[in-house]
């Protein structure tokens, strides 16, 4: 049996918590962070400096849960502020930072460092919010949790903005801006538009098909 497969624990792996705004994304990253202290581990946590809705040092839950966190202004930053120590890596809120995270988690990965991510997998339009699906595509494991549709109680995956003329994908807010809703309550903007998009592109593709 190889190195690896006798001493659990020796490589690094990259996990992703996601899903909509108020499903418990921050709270299950402190979660595992907590357990990950009891068994001694060293544990650094980072957070967009963005992200100063409740605290500007500290990883906050919609359930009042909160850790000490260092907040950065880029991706490479974390991986410059990393301890050699370090054992697990915890990054909340990791929608809001640049295209080169990806590349970071893999190199601390590679490290043998746990890097444990929450954040939300799709923005107010429904689509990839930042590099989420990249992080997505390379995480070890991936937890999609849900949180409850504010119009009919059932399990949501969407975030809904209830202010959709501001078109930007970043915009931080908390129940004054967002609420989560059911597939069948997101009501995106923009939908009809995007439908009939589809329309026309199914009806030229038919249309070349019978000129063939």
């Amino acid at each position: 049996m190889s190195l690896f497969g006798t001493m659990p624990g020796i490589s690094g792996s990259i996990e992703v918590v996601c899903g909509p705004m108020f499903s418990g994304k921050t709270e299950e990253l402190i979660r595992r962070v907590k357990r990950a202290q009891i068994a001694r581990q060293k544990v650094q946590i980072f957070k967009p400096a963005i992200d100063n809705r409740y605290h500007e040092t500290e990883v906050v839950s919609h359930s009042s849960l909160s850790m000490e966190a260092t907040p950065v202004n880029s991706s490479v930053e974390i991986l410059q502020r990393v301890f050699d120590s370090t054992r697990v890596v915890a990054i909340d809120e990791v929608q809001f930072f640049d295209d080169n995270i990806t590349i970071v988690v893999e190199k601390l990965a590679r490290r043998g460092i746990r890097v444990i991510m929450a954040g939300l997998d799709q923005d107010f339009m429904g689509k990839p919010f930042g590099p989420m699906a990249s992080l997505l595509a390379i995480a070890d494991s991936v937890n999609k949790i849900h949180a409850i549709c504010t119009v009919c109680g059932a399990p949501a995956t969407k975030t809904f903005r209830k202010d959709p003329k501001n078109s930007s994908q970043v915009l931080v807010g908390e129940t004054d801006l967002y609420e989560a809703r059911c597939r069948a309550h997101a009501d995106f903007f923009g939908e009809d538009q995007d439908q009939l998009a589809f329309f026309v592109n199914l009806n030229e593709s038919r249309s070349k098909s019978q000129n063939l």
